[in-house]
């Protein structure tokens, strides 16, 4: 069996439902060990993260990746028991083969074949793992980046493991991912009557016209590498659960994903001037998860382009769709970011699997882009 297969199978093995951990990251850091990989432990409210790094010189390339899974769902659902590995097919089965524990195995493969071959590489090599990314994620990647940089640790190139690939592995890279602000908005009105409106002030009444400008407002037109921002609406709810009641207040949940072409902060200040335009009595609290990020060029970008069209005989399209990821923390150090991983037809669904073949492949391209940025 690969290496990188046998790796990935002993870590789903590990059932590390987020913040948990289950061990992944300390069979990691014994096993580097002995490839001159220094271990430094940063836990931080229950949650385990590992920084591995071998050298002191720059540039400082770094992997980043989490140990930690979504939960199962009802194991009836999976053919196989997700945390019980299993090779069928031509593919690894189990919670977390694609999202991230084969990844995080080709790292750590590629890693050992890397220093093997050129154990005099200029800069230095890196690993960061967290259990806290498919949580709340404010204890994890963010808590270590805090961290390197307060202490002046300055990482150049980052290559996420994340799924990224759509029909064929390496078919899609990314390049950067949109922000995402969350707005908690409440339309205070005046309960009432239904047969007495004008005894009440129904603010589901007064919030439409809003609402409908907010839906309708162009933000942004996006740029070559990202799409215009959007805005939906994900919930509404007003009432008290009679039918003859006017309700007193409106609560609204909208999300802005956003492009970097605008800020949190223009967003939060064009949406209280809307709101404030219409006359609305209302509040309104903001969840901003994290800004956009992009890599528009650079060292890592031409790396990942040259060694999958090398390895696969397609050059890879650049995208930035999809939701967040802790490259996001990584942004605003200034690091070349790139995420580069498995298809991601099957994550957090019941038979997650990632074929065999692509895992080899993967780690393959992880070792050919450390040759081209580190080799001397």
């Amino acid at each position: 069996m690969n290496a990188t297969v046998e790796l990935a199978r002993e870590l789903i093995g590990r059932p590390s439902v987020t913040p948990e951990d289950a061990g992944c990251q300390t069979r990691i850091a014994e096993r580097l060990a002995s490839k001159g990989f220094q271990p430094e432990w940063l836990p931080s409210n229950g949650v385990t993260n590992l920084w591995l790094r071998r050298g002191r010189q720059e540039p400082l390339f770094c992997f980043l990746g989490h140990t930690d899974v979504v939960p199962s769902g009802p194991e009836s659902a999976w053919d196989h028991p997700p945390f019980q590995p299993i090779v069928e097919d031509g593919y690894l089965f189990g919670r977390g083969a694609a999202d991230m524990k084969g990844s995080v195995a080709a790292f750590v493969v590629a890693a050992e074949r890397f220093v093997e071959a050129f154990p005099e590489h200029r800069g230095s090599i890196a690993l960061l793992l967290t259990s806290d990314e498919e949580g709340p994620a404010v204890d994890g990647t963010r808590h270590v980046v805090k961290h390197l940089t307060q202490r002046g640790d300055a990482i150049e190139y980052c290559l996420v493991g994340e799924p990224s690939s759509q029909d064929r592995l390496g078919d899609e890279y990314k390049v950067g991912r949109r922000g995402s602000l969350t707005g908690f908005l409440t339309v205070h009105g005046e309960q009432g009557h239904v047969a007495y409106p004008h005894l009440a002030d129904n603010p589901v009444h007064r919030a439409t016209a809003a609402l409908a400008e907010l839906i309708a407002t162009e933000w942004d037109q996006g740029d070559a590498d990202f799409p215009p921002t959007s805005f939906q609406i994900v919930n509404l709810q007003a009432g008290t659960g009679a039918d003859n009641v006017i309700p007193g207040n409106l609560e609204v949940v909208f999300n802005f994903r956003y492009a970097p072409a605008v800020s949190a902060e223009l967003l939060q200040q064009r949406v209280s001037n809307l709101l404030e335009g219409h006359g609305l009595s209302h509040t309104l609290r903001w969840r901003h998860s994290g800004g956009p990020f992009a890599t528009r060029s650079g060292a890592l970008i031409q790396a990942v382009e040259a060694a999958v069209t090398e390895r696969t005989g397609c050059r890879p399209r650049r995208s930035t769709s999809g939701g967040t990821s802790d490259g996001r923390f990584m942004g605003p150090t200034g690091a070349e970011i790139v995420e580069l991983g498995p298809l991601n037809a099957t994550i957090h669904k019941a038979n997650e699997r990632v074929a065999v073949a692509d895992l080899e492949t993967l780690e393959a391209l992880y070792f050919d882009i450390l040759h081209r940025l580190l080799a001397q």
